[in-house]
């Protein structure tokens, strides 16, 4: 029996994706994260009971946060994108969340910095609230140790390969760092859209819409990109597609970035099936029903879809690239200058 729905709703289901691949399929991931955070900054006396927490979401991290201050018993105020539906939005309301949305945007740039920005006029205005920093604090890294103990168990010995969405980095980086600190040969495969400046693909651009939560047109400073072997540059259309396919093929209603680990890890199992491939269904589909699952008769066949391999930024080309990492540091993200968070006490 559990205390909370956020406890009930943290774990995934593993499902076999055809013959060569595991999906964990959450509700919502980002449970993880917040409950992990949000424990912590109340067990270090970072924050009290009662207390504001404020961060910026796309739409996965605002449920999850409000959830974890519902079950904790802290206010919340989300700035949240567009992609915040009125389904979701409604939702945070009711669990007592606060929310405002920023401009409408197709600019990914312009949507992530006008919400740090508005967190920035908040905190001016607030300066007991606590801002959780999704994008930059290691905090959010806490929560994914079960995640890894549940891939532990799910494959018990041998090689792995780790597929999903870098996002903040606090979900594919975290299972992986975990998994590999317990002795566990993993490589890690993170997948971004075009666009996002993470792993310096900001040159390019995706002519269709954005793929929420997974890029970045921002530094996310908690990104640590010695952890990534392999890296994946899915298109919309592209990610669309494999969405479409993972519902059809084996009934998984999941989000884009799901949609584009599906592809990227059935492309990884082509080029080393000596490892177990797990990849990571972050979300359900549902807040993509009419800007994607709609357009399923546009989807494109699996055998179509390859990606380009390259071993320089400069050859990055839509519709989907991919390259070797080899767990380098990045030079290629520009600084951008942030708010201060302010301590609530």
């Amino acid at each position: 029996m559990h205390d909370h729905l956020a406890e009930a709703i943290k774990d995934p289901d593993p499902i076999r994706v055809g013959d060569h691949l595991i999906c964990l399929r959450f509700e919502t991931m980002k449970v993880y994260s917040a409950l992990g955070a949000v424990r912590h900054l109340l067990e270090t006396g970072a924050v009290r009971p009662g207390d504001t927490l404020i961060d910026s979401s796309s739409g996965i991290y605002a449920h999850a946060l409000a959830l974890a201050c519902h079950r904790y018993g802290m206010r919340c105020h989300i700035v949240g994108s567009t992609t915040v539906d009125r389904t979701l939005k409604i939702q945070l309301e009711i669990l007592g969340a606060t929310v405002e949305q920023v401009p409408s945007s197709n600019n990914l740039q312009l949507d992530q910095n006008l919400r740090v920005r508005r967190i920035g006029e908040i905190l001016r205005d607030n300066p007991s609230y606590h801002w959780m920093q999704q994008y930059h604090d290691d905090i959010h890294y806490l929560g994914y140790g079960a995640v890894a103990d549940l891939v532990a168990e799910l494959v018990p010995a041998g090689p792995l390969c780790l597929v999903g969405g870098v996002g903040t980095g606090a979900s594919t980086g975290a299972i992986a760092e975990y998994l590999r600190d317990r002795g566990r040969d993993v490589n890690l495969v993170g997948v971004q859209p075009f666009g996002s400046i993470t792993f310096g693909a900001g040159h390019t651009q995706d002519p269709e819409m954005i793929i929420a939560g997974i890029g970045s047109s921002i530094e996310f400073r908690n990104v640590r990109h010695e952890l990534y072997d392999r890296l994946h540059w899915v298109s919309f259309d592209y990610a669309m597609s494999a969405a479409v396919d993972l519902l059809r093929t084996s009934g998984v209603f999941a989000g884009l970035s799901a949609g584009a680990a599906y592809l990227s890890a059935l492309w990884e199992h082509n080029c080393d099936s000596s490892r177990k491939h797990v990849f990571l269904a972050a979300d359900t589909g549902t807040r993509y029903v009419e800007s994607a699952f709609a357009r399923h008769a546009d989807a494109r066949p699996m055998e179509s879809m390859r990606p380009r391999e390259i071993d320089s930024l400069d050859q990055l080309a839509v519709p989907w690239s991919a390259m070797s990492w080899d767990r380098r540091e990045s030079a290629w993200t520009r600084r951008e200058e942030f708010p201060s968070a302010t301590p609530s006490h």
